[in-house]
């Protein structure tokens, strides 16, 4: 792991250039442009907060903000793990002319997504106390909550990113497994509205005590559970391991796959 933060740091302009790139040409030619990094999620939370309050009777108090602090997250998340499954096959021409850290490519992706997900701070924050919520001093853990959330996400992003070159089936799959991902993660609702039973399975999702985190410091101003944060780390911890030894492993053949 030291080896690849050392490579990582020696290309690190390359990695910061990537990046750049993926943020321009993102919305280039666009009619809104850079805006679609407010409207998507925007239009995501009116859609939520319509069909969930009102048909399905969810009486959660201050439900736009409830959902909206959870579905950033997730969505810098789950847009990761599907853009970056396919960033070593699409970025085929650089792998196979020039030398660089392979790594380069699912980590700017996950990069590129942590980006979007600070720029619609521009929003939350705004919102939040428009909305009567109170910004305490602990919204400075929100950069712990993020760095676990990084460290989960470009873990399974490594591991997607090295299996899709060899099997291209792959990117189908983790578009339906993020979809019932979506739905075993109390975003839409809470924890609580499964029986106690089924609550104790979901609360091993790592992405529940994530998810749980950012609504404590952003929505309710309170510290966040340490304990079940603890365990979401730990877990992205081997997460990671394991996606750069697979990663290293698959990353022999890449040019020869692709």
């Amino acid at each position: 792991m030291i080896n690849e933060l050392k490579e990582i740091y020696n290309y690190r302009q390359m990695l910061v250039s990537v990046v750049r790139k993926d943020l321009r040409s993102r919305y280039k030619g666009s009619f809104l442009g850079f805006l679609w990094t407010f409207v998507n999620p925007l239009l995501q939370l009116v859609i939520y907060s319509i069909v969930f309050p009102y048909l399905l009777r969810n009486n959660q108090e201050n439900y736009p903000m409830f959902l909206f602090v959870a579905l950033l997250p997730w969505i810098f998340f789950s847009s990761s793990l599907q853009s970056s499954t396919s960033s070593i096959v699409g970025g085929a021409n650089l792998v196979k002319k020039i030398y660089f850290p392979r790594i380069i490519l699912p980590l700017s992706v996950v990069c590129t997504n942590l980006m979007n997900y600070l720029y619609s701070l521009i929003i939350v924050f705004p919102a939040l106390l428009l909305t009567g919520v109170t910004l305490t001093l602990n919204i400075l853990w929100l950069p712990v909550i993020l760095l676990i959330t990084f460290l989960f996400t470009l873990g399974l992003s490594l591991i997607l990113s090295a299996l899709y070159v060899r099997f291209r089936d792959l990117e189908h799959i983790v578009g339906i497994l993020v979809m019932v991902w979506f739905y075993l993660t109390p975003i839409v609702f809470g924890i609580e509205i499964f029986p106690a039973d089924i609550a104790e399975i979901i609360s091993y999702n790592p992405m529940v005590p994530i998810i749980n985190g950012f609504r404590d410091i952003l929505l309710y101003g309170q510290s966040p559970d340490w304990a079940s944060l603890s365990y979401a780390f730990l877990i992205g911890f081997i997460v990671l391991i394991i996606g750069i030894f697979i990663f290293r492993k698959f990353e022999r053949t890449f040019a020869e796959e692709l």
